[in-house]
This record gives structure tokens, C-alpha cells and sequence, in this order.
């Protein structure tokens, strides 16, 4: 679909406004279709969500999902149009960073089950308070179905604010998931390691018991909506719950390499594709608990957090007290306000701040050491990217087996 003219492989259709025309694609797709719709929003944890979604459901029956991070105005009606028109289950993430935004795009998916991870102080620079940030995520709720169902995290802070939000909406059915005892997936116990987490949890009274693939208490959190989520829809939660022993985690969202650099081991935590100061402690406490080889260190490479405001030099400095309580042994930093950070950890455990994520990995190279553990984390912006590209080229695998893929990647 084009607005004008312009040498292209293959048939173009000419239209006056293409985003309109992929709007009213999208539109067709979804009128077509009798597949059971989730909408994934939330502050953090609705990738990993909505690909954790579409991997268990997946197992089940034919399923289509939002590839990557497609869940803006453009992303929602590309996604929509291609869906396909047996598709049993269909998974769209929705995102925004000011208010309005989630509204039009719920509208045109028209969701049978609305799942919101959580509200953070996220994306701060466009909104006066976390609870005008909670107010633009309930807008999920806005084209939910007829007798749909809103599936939140019952350990929020802004639980009842989303719930009133949900029922003014007409949604009458609201599954909570947590560790609350109010919680209808409540978590009963967890036990984690470097593999991932061994998980119990209660529906209704019955014990639940699976593995999770992916290591960190918020993996567990996002498997107790994303069973939720399932449960909603209509899916087989049981089938669901052992599909996540074989979830890995998307690129640049927690997926574990194991590399050799100059014939020593180390493994490669890459999180680089969004940084936010909720998912930077997570990621901290993964990186703490990792097992290193003998005599290995635990190395965190930082990239700045986007959007945070006027205080985001302040909560980058912040980031050093979790740093202190995971004794993460050295930390690379770069960035402007990223420099914040470095100055106020340990100097201990500085290694090095450059201006730049370029700047820095010659020497992130040098210091990497046998049996240490690298996580890699920063905003998509921030570039740290450039940090695990740069050690996947010149290390080698060390007859790695084929990653389990979650996302195509």
C-alpha cells in the first residue's frame, strides 16, 4: 500500500492516506475473524508477556501476535491485517507514552481479554504522575468485548484504580494474579536459578506446579498473568503452564549466551532493548543470582533509561544502591546520564563510563575475564546494542545448541 509511485518488487495498491488503508485492513482482518483477541498492555513486561502468550497458545492452536514491538498506531493495524482468518487465538500488544494513544488502538482490536502487567513510573517525561500513567493504560479497556474480561496484577498499587476503570468500561469479569491473597492466580511458592524458576500457585483452590524457563521473579509474575490471560481466552492452562519450561527469553530481553573469548567461558546476558528503573533492579537481581565460573565476576554494561524527566539524572543514580545489594562486582556505564550512576556507586566496582556504547566496548572486551557473567541493559536508544553485537562477532559458541525461539529471532 503506497501513497506514491516509486520502484518496489511486486504489486503496489495506490491510496490517498496509507495509513488509513492499513487501518481499514486491519479493520477487515478483525471483522473476518472469529479468533478469541488478548490485548497486552502495561509499564513493563507486556513484550515478554505477549510472547510468552503466543508461545504457550501456540502449542494449542493456530496463533497470530504482534511480531517485535509493533504496538503503536502504525504496528496495531499491520499486526491486525495479518491475522489469519482461521486463527483460533490472536495476540496485540498496545504501547503508548502519552495519553489518547491505547484508546484508538483498542478500538480497532476490539479484545476479548484485556491484560495489563502493571503501572510503573514509566515513561515519565510525558505525564505528571504515575496515576495519569495507570489512566492511559485503562484505556486498554475501551473497545473490550461484550461479556470480555480484564486480567490485572492484584499487587499493584493501582489495582482498584484499573478494576473501577475496567467495570466503567462494562467489563463485569476481573481475574487478578499476584501474591495477594486476594489474587485468583496467586503465587504459593517460587524457587529460582540461573535456568529459570520452579513455580506453585492456587486457582481457586487447586495447586498449580511448573517450570519456567527464564530466570527472575518477574518472569514468574509475568507467567501468573500470562496463564491468567490464557485461562480468559479460553486456552488450556495446564497445556500452558508446561509449554513455559521450554520459553526462552526474546532477544534483547533477557536471552542467555554462552561464549568463549579467547578460548575462556563467559556467559552473555543480553537485555538490551529497553531499560526502564523498574526493569534494571529485575535485571540486577537476575545478574546476582547467575552462577559464575571459578573465579568468575558478575560484569553489568549500561546504557541510559529514555523518557524519565526532569529527575532521570536521579533515578539513574539511584540504580546503585541495587547494584550494592546484588554485589555486582563491575559496572560499565555510558551516556550522559548514565555518568550519574557511575559516580555513585562503589569505586570499588567501577569500571569504566564512556560517552557512548561504541566508546565502551573495546574496553568491556578487555576486562571480560573465565567464568564471569555480562548482562548488557539500556534503552533501545541508548544503543548498548552495539555492545552485544560486538561480543557475539568476536567470541565464539562453545557448541552451543540451537536456541528455542520465541519470538523469530
Amino acid at each position: 500500500v503506497v501513497e506514491q509511485d516509486f520502484a518496489v518488487d511486486g504489486r503496489c495498491l495506490r491510496v490517498a492516506d496509507s495509513l488509513q488503508a492499513l487501518i481499514g485492513l486491519g479493520m477487515a482482518a478483525r471483522d473476518r475473524t472469529q479468533a478469541r483477541i488478548i490485548a497486552v498492555t502495561g509499564s513493563v513486561g507486556k513484550t515478554g508477556s505477549k510472547e510468552a502468550l503466543n508461545f504457550v497458545l501456540a502449542a494449542q492452536a493456530l496463533t497470530s501476535a504482534s511480531k517485535g514491538s509493533l504496538n503503536n498506531h502504525w504496528g496495531l493495524p499491520l499486526s491486525l491485517a495479518r491475522l489469519p482468518e482461521q486463527a483460533t487465538f490472536g495476540i496485540f500488544e498496545m504501547g503508548m507514552n502519552h495519553g489518547g494513544e491505547i484508546t484508538p488502538l483498542s478500538n480497532m482490536a476490539r479484545p476479548h481479554v484485556a491484560l495489563i502487567t502493571n503501572v510503573e513510573a514509566v515513561h515519565t517525561a510525558e505525564f505528571s504522575s504515575v496515576e495519569e500513567i495507570a489512566q492511559a493504560k485503562a484505556e486498554v479497556f475501551a473497545g473490550v468485548e461484550p461479556v470480555g474480561m480484564a486480567v490485572l496484577n492484584r499487587d499493584n498499587d493501582h489495582y482498584h484504580r484499573l478494576a473501577d476503570a475496567a467495570r466503567a468500561a462494562g467489563i463485569e469479569q476481573i481475574i487478578g494474579f499476584g501474591m495477594s491473597e486476594d489474587a485468583d492466580f496467586r503465587l504459593v511458592e517460587e524457587s529460582g536459578d540461573a535456568d529459570g524458576s520452579s513455580v506453585t500457585i492456587d486457582i481457586a483452590g487447586n495447586a498449580l506446579s511448573y517450570r519456567i524457563g527464564i530466570a527472575g521473579h518477574h518472569w514468574v509474575m509475568n507467567s501468573l498473568g500470562v496463564l491468567a490471560a490464557v485461562a480468559a481466552a479460553g486456552g488450556n492452562v495446564g497445556e500452558a503452564a508446561r509449554s513455559l519450561a521450554d520459553l526462552v527469553a526474546p532477544q534483547g530481553r533477557g536471552r542467555v549466551h554462552h561464549l568463549l573469548l579467547g578460548g575462556h567461558p563467559f556467559t552473555l546476558i543480553d537485555e538490551s532493548y529497553n531499560a526502564s528503573p523498574v526493569s534494571m533492579n529485575a535485571a540486577f537481581e537476575v545478574l546476582g543470582q547467575a552462577l559464575t565460573g571459578v573465579g568468575g565476576r558478575r560484569m553489568a554494561v549500561l546504557g541510559e533509561m529514555r523518557e524519565l524527566g526532569s529527575d532521570s539524572a536521579t533515578r539513574h543514580a539511584d540504580l546503585a544502591g541495587c547494584i550494592d545489594r546484588n554485589d555486582i562486582d563491575l559496572v560499565f556505564t555510558a551516556g550522559r546520564d548514565m555518568a550519574h550512576l557511575s559516580e555513585a556507586i562503589d569505586p570499588a566496582r567501577r569500571g569504566a563510563h564512556e560517552a557512548s556504547p561504541e566508546d565502551l566496548l573495546a574496553t568491556v572486551m578487555a576486562a571480560i575475564g573465565p567464568g564471569d557473567v555480562v548482562m548488557v541493559k539500556g534503552s533501545l536508544g541508548s544503543r548498548t546494542g552495539v555492545v552485544v553485537e560486538g561480543l557475539l562477532v568476536a567470541t565464539e559458541l562453545p557448541g552451543e545448541a540451537s536456541p528455542r525461539v520465541v519470538n523469530g529471532h
